[in-house]
């Protein structure tokens, strides 16, 4: 079986002289990737940093993303990647639930590793560009006299790679446990079924290299392609860099891409290179998805999957979305991607009929670190992981999501999933972006209630949005109320946090 650190030494060999990385003026071959990985796998060998040994990873994107994963992944470390963007407070429940004993960091986030020095107990932490939060080691300085040899290390299919958290939407923290084989899985299911790199293609990443980003990093490696890297997004410095770098592909959420159109400076931008846009991680608002093949053509390609099952379960193509009827659609299933439909009472649903989404592929986690009894109910005896994702297909095998089962809305008896009513609510000229959640009611039990954010210099009224989704969908699936607000709270990789919105509303009903 073809393990994640046989496709590192693979790509190495076959492209030693390409360019690997670019990061701002900076180059990166192959060679030089590999060597810097090698010479990181050894300095951590001489911390105590070996096989099986779980560290904790602070680090925005820079020139070194890569190798350092590289290494972890050739010396058998489990990274545990902390979100920039979460709190402290966050990263040590991270850390504890891990039970990391070492931390990594980035000169930029020397403030929150001191913090966590403080408050984790014999936690070790060692500098990425600059001494360590507390006086420690810089692993580029050590790393300069290190050997470039090989990891001596035996690794295996099952041994972790990687403990990727999530929360989806329920707000509790857990981490996903992925391999040597699932994530060459996740390779391969990249290279079936999304993206064919040559080695002339460049994969501009702006999002956080630690979420679905990260996950190209290898496709393009071995095969010979580039990964430009930029600390982050920015609607003007993204264009600038498409142009710079000659990026051929790009992966973004949706709020990126809305971004992006709303952005001056896209009229005066060059992306005469981009040859594939792909998107996922959130719904796409259908005027938005028209407006960016309006402007760029033909190019996008959409794709589901989940942390627990990279990267792709479906996927609507580039073909598909010249299809207008198909623009709602999450796509057709994956090469190597097994789905079924289950209704409430445990057997597959019928064309047609909604159903919880499940998935077996050989890209899965191995499963939730140190949950037990959240395994025994996501992961059936038989390897199907469960999404808590509502879907349904359609006859021509298309499927369509519908939202996760604990958003759904029970109002007045009827079921009513917030994703059609936020659909048909962007379908109105001046909603930028809307989430739409269930409030208490004494008569309907739940209330549709949307939150709407305007295009800037764009109003409507509460009737006019009523009138907007009563055209498309039933009555009883119109707002009751809409509140109007600056911005949609979303998670750290641009997932509507519909949690944040319904939760104070009943917690209001409560107190009253």
């Amino acid at each position: 079986m073809t393990l994640a650190v046989d496709l590192i030494r693979r790509g190495a060999a076959l492209h030693a002289d390409r360019i690997a990385v670019r990061y701002g003026d900076d180059r990166l071959t192959f060679r030089e990737v590999n060597e810097a990985a090698n010479r990181f796998a050894a300095v951590f060998a001489e911390l105590g940093i070996v096989k099986g040994t779980h560290l904790a990873i602070l680090s925005g994107n820079g020139l070194w993303t890569v190798a350092v994963d590289f290494a972890c992944m050739k010396a058998g470390i489990v990274r545990v990647p902390l979100n920039a963007r979460l709190s402290v407070t966050e990263h040590k429940r991270m850390i504890d639930g891990t039970r990391a004993q070492f931390l990594l960091h980035d000169a930029a986030l020397t403030e929150p590793a001191e913090q966590l020095r403080g408050l984790v107990d014999g936690l070790i932490v060692i500098g990425l560009g600059a001494s360590a939060a507390g006086g420690g080691i810089d692993l580029l300085d050590t790393a300069e006299n290190a050997s470039t040899d090989e990891p001596h290390v035996e690794v295996a299919a099952d041994d972790p790679v990687l403990l990727l958290h999530t929360s989806g939407t329920t707000g509790v923290l857990k981490a996903a446990t992925h391999t040597q084989a699932s994530w060459a899985g996740i390779t391969r299911n990249i290279l079936s079924n999304l993206i064919s790199p040559a080695p002339d293609s460049v994969m501009l990443h702006a999002a956080s290299m630690i979420h679905a980003s990260g996950t190209f990093v290898l496709p393009y490696w071995v095969r010979g392609g580039t990964t430009a890297i930029l600390d982050k997004f920015e609607p003007e410095g993204f264009l600038q860099a498409i142009e710079r770098y000659r990026a051929t592909e790009i992966n973004l959420v949706p709020t990126m891409i809305g971004m992006l159109f709303a952005s001056p400076a896209l009229d005066s931008a060059d992306v005469s290179s981009l040859r594939t846009v792909i998107y996922g991680a959130s719904p796409m608002p259908r005027p938005l998805i028209r407006q960016a093949m309006d402007r760029w053509g033909s190019i996008f390609v959409q794709y589901y999957g989940q942390t627990e099952i990279p990267l792709a379960l479906t996927v609507l193509t580039k073909e598909d979305h010249q299809d207008p009827s198909l623009l709602g659609s999450c796509g057709q299933p994956c090469v190597d991607a097994d789905i079924r439909l289950i209704g409430d009472d445990g057997t597959p649903v019928e064309p047609g009929r909604i159903g919880e989404f499940q998935a077996r592929m050989p890209s899965r986690m191995l499963g939730y670190h140190n949950a037990a009894e959240l395994n025994a109910e996501m992961i059936t005896e038989d390897g199907w992981i469960r999404t808590r994702d509502m879907a349904y297909v359609d006859e021509r095998g298309y499927y369509h999501l519908v939202d996760r089962s604990s958003d759904m809305i029970v109002s007045g008896g009827y079921n009513v999933y917030p994703r059609e009513v936020e659909d048909a609510l962007s379908e109105h000229p001046a909603v930028a972006e809307c989430a739409v959640v269930g409030a208490p009611d004494p008569l309907w039990v739940e209330a549709v209630t949307a939150f709407v954010a305007f295009r800037p210099g764009m109003h409507a009224t509460e009737k006019e949005l009523q009138q907007t989704v009563r055209g498309r969908l039933a009555g009883y699936k119109v707002p009751k109320r809409i509140h109007v607000t600056d911005t949609i709270p979303k998670s750290a990789v641009g997932k509507i946090l519909r949690r944040a919105l319904r939760e104070p509303l009943w917690s209001r009903e409560v107190q009253a």
